[in-house]
């Protein structure tokens, strides 16, 4: 099967909404996407771009998304964080997802990076199994912390 690779470009944007709101129904929080088509268009392309996106295509159209973004680690520097890597279900087995974590790590090493990191759901099988295969390390000993727009709030009226 033959397919591209590519930077993402602004006018990709509705189809990469539509790829991590498939994202959210596989992960079961199929209400959990707030982020808008304008918060992806005016936050990836502008002077100062909040993430970066590579998109696969088949025939031309866009079957899969690697979305990430730069964070800054006290231990190695500059890293890379992937934040969603989906393939369109009909097209899971065609090679894509590799495609698309190669362009990542490609990606990162270039540009000097010392860690790309993600995460991956416990009951997420066979990512886990994927992401072991191409040498990643799941650090089971770590835990996700993280506060929503509500905890936000919350911890502010407390200051």
């Amino acid at each position: 099967m033959s397919f591209t690779i590519r930077k993402a470009k602004k006018e990709d944007m509705p189809k990469v909404l539509s790829l991590i709101n498939q994202l959210a129904h596989f992960e079961n929080e199929p209400d959990a996407v707030e982020v808008t088509l304008q918060d992806l268009e005016n936050d990836g392309f502008s002077e100062s771009p909040a993430f970066f996106c590579f998109v696969a295509e088949i025939n031309s159209k866009i079957e899969g998304i690697a979305l990430g973004y730069f964070r800054y680690s006290t231990w190695k520097g500059k890293t890379v964080h992937l934040e969603d890597l989906m393939v369109n279900e009909a097209a899971r087995g065609t090679g894509l997802g590799s495609a698309l974590l190669d362009e990542i790590v490609k990606f990162g090493h270039e540009l000097g990076v010392k860690r790309i990191n993600w995460e991956v759901l416990d009951w997420n099988e066979p990512a886990i199994k994927f992401y072991k295969q191409k040498g990643a390390t799941i650090k089971e000993e770590w835990r996700v912390v993280h506060m929503d727009e509500q905890s936000i709030k919350n911890y502010i009226s407390k200051l």
